[in-house]
């Protein structure tokens, strides 16, 4: 999935963050990414089934 890539800005589909913009920070594996929000102080794993990509990328 093409899509899925550090900088990427996503929106949550599922659990308890369900709803919540976040940003791919890390890529894990080909199920898992690392992603940070505005709410949250540390990085959380997160599945990429639980994630829509938005068009927004941000660079560092």
């Amino acid at each position: 999935m093409s899509a899925i890539k550090q900088g990427r800005v996503c929106l949550k589909i599922a659990g308890r963050d369900a709803g919540e913009k976040v940003v791919i920070t890390k890529v894990v594996d080909e199920n898992f990414v690392m992603v940070k929000s505005p709410k949250r102080k540390k990085e959380r794993r997160c599945s990429i089934r639980h994630l829509e990509p938005t068009d927004v990328v941000v660079s560092s």
